[in-house]
């Protein structure tokens, strides 16, 4: 394999650096934009090539130690070799760049980027694999395991859990999930600090004396019981029943939940659902507002056509994956107006990157 030197211009979203080589993108990991590097070209496609960092020849003032003896092998972290406020430009840029990119969207009304008040000990929970009497995480871009005696951007607790999982004579392989704190298997954000940023966010976006709000992939109510006092009805609807159960829990009359697919509930024609947009399409009930909260695949077309249908007088999409966020505001800004795009970093050191979106329907032409 051969090796090149580069000028590194920018990080793409998943985290590697991109220089250009005769006209064609190169990604390098831990790399940062601005710096002279040598890498080896280790994968070569039509389009562009993947290389591994040999030298930095010229570094950014924005390198700094890592804190964790296993970064660069460990597939967790992309971005402990970078200074936390550059970390930060670099994520608000990725959102940014999507919603042009992907989206089509000229002019992004992109908020600043809610940072995390803890860079490190920051995870209440992980997964740790275990195979062949070793237990740790994945290496990157691979299956192959590596020892982990201890995660630096995990909290104390889950830490001593490792541990424990460590310490025990025998450990059959598979997966483990270690945890904060003995919690239900209901799912929750990771980073407890700025899943509060998240939700009071959430909860100012929303204007007081609302009639219906429908959470969707609402999870254990986590938007929706935050937002009680603001809506007559509230109703939430989540696949896993566990999180359907802990919301029912300590549910209010105004509260409804319902155990199935997100799709399904909005699109079936002899739901309740159905009917209130029907009534909405009537005239009947002024304010419908609607939270989603897909999975990183993002919306379903079937969806996106619900929400249209649906025609809520507001929208909030809360997302883990700029790109399908970007793909579905496409289709959804023919409808919408988007008023805000805030990213938050629920995860510092790595490249993955919260956001959320504030739309308002459009007024009907008179």
């Amino acid at each position: 394999m051969r090796v090149v030197d580069l000028k590194i211009e920018d990080i793409a979203f998943g985290g590697k650096g991109v220089g250009r080589e005769r006209g064609k993108a190169v990604f390098v990991p831990y790399t940062i934009d601005g710096e002279i590097v040598s890498a080896e070209i280790v994968r070569e496609k039509k389009q562009f090539a993947e290389a591994e960092l040999v030298e930095v020849k010229e570094r950014s003032s924005d390198r700094v130690e890592p804190q964790c003896p296993y970064f660069g092998r460990c597939g967790g972290c992309a971005y402990q070799h970078i200074s936390y406020e550059h970390q930060l430009a670099i994520k608000w840029r990725q959102v940014r760049d999507a919603l042009q990119r992907i989206g089509k969207l000229k002019d992004v009304p992109m908020r600043p980027i809610i940072p995390s008040p803890k860079q490190y000990a920051y995870r209440n929970r992980i997964t740790v694999h275990a195979q062949d009497g070793m237990i740790g995480f994945f290496r990157r871009d691979s299956h192959q395991l590596i020892d982990i005696e201890h995660c630096p951007i995990s909290t104390d607790e889950v830490n001593r859990a490792l541990i424990e999982l460590r310490a025990q004579p025998y450990v059959r392989d598979g997966h483990y999930t270690l945890r904060a704190s003995a919690s239900s298997r209901v799912f929750s954000q990771t980073n407890d600090d700025v899943a509060d940023a998240l939700r009071d966010l959430v909860v100012n976006l929303v204007p007081p004396n609302q009639e219906l709000l429908i959470d969707a992939y609402c999870g254990a109510g986590f938007f929706a019981k935050a937002l009680l006092d603001k809506f007559e009805r509230v109703i939430g609807i989540d696949w896993d029943e566990f999180a359907i159960a802990a919301a029912r829990e300590n549910a209010t009359d105004k509260e409804t939940y319902i155990a199935g697919d997100v799709e399904t509930e909005l699109t079936r024609s002899d739901g309740f659902l159905a009917v209130e947009g029907e009534a909405r399409r009537l005239g009947s009930r002024r304010s419908l507002t609607l939270i989603v909260d897909p999975p990183a695949t993002g919306l379903s077309q079937n969806v996106r056509k619900a929400i249209i249908d649906l025609a809520p007088t507001t929208l909030i999409y809360v997302s883990c994956n700029p790109p399908t966020l970007a793909r579905d505001l496409r289709e959804l800004q023919d409808k919408f107006i988007i008023e805000s795009v805030t990213p938050l970093d629920m995860f510092p050191q790595t490249a993955e990157i919260e956001v959320v979106a504030h739309l308002r329907a459009m007024l009907p032409a008179s």
